[in-house]
């Protein structure tokens, strides 16, 4: 998938020929449900806490960055390239970011409560406790392979 979208692609990974694969989500339901909405297209943002990439010994995205983003079982399903990045705490996040993430109603109640059980379920799991101050990414992104997927 990634030298196929090099190939068709070259100047939009010049800045950086690095990427990613990875998933949404922490289980194989919850990544093909949120893989899903990017699909149908509602879903072009993503947050994520700072404190899980650097458990993951991950480095954070940056604007122009790839990453391949794979269904539940793993299986790469479209390149996804970073468009806008910011860190923020629980309470800085806005309605217009909420909407952008695609999920649920798309308000900023329900991304809110969903968001909140899941940074207190996925914390828990790395032995952490979540706090509404921890740094969140911010992350907005386009789909930009394959062809019948991207933006």
């Amino acid at each position: 998938m990634w030298q196929a979208y090099t190939e068709a692609h070259p100047e939009l990974v010049r800045a950086g020929a690095d990427y990613t694969v990875e998933r949404f989500g922490d289980s194989d339901a919850l990544a093909d449900e949120l893989l899903a909405q990017v699909l149908a297209g509602p879903k072009r943002a993503t947050a994520a806490l700072v404190d899980d990439f650097l458990a993951e010994d991950e480095p954070l995205p940056r604007v122009g960055s790839h990453w391949i983003a794979c269904d539940g079982s793993g299986r790469p399903r479209v390149v996804i390239r970073s468009i806008e990045l910011r860190i923020a705490t629980f309470d800085d996040v806005d309605a217009a970011f909420a909407h952008d993430e695609g999920e649920d109603d798309r308000t900023l109640a329900s991304w809110r409560a969903n968001h909140r059980r899941y940074w207190e379920r996925t914390s828990a799991s790395r032995g952490a406790t979540w706090s509404e101050l921890d740094e969140i990414v911010l992350e907005r992104f386009r789909v930009v392979w394959p062809p019948e997927h991207a933006d």
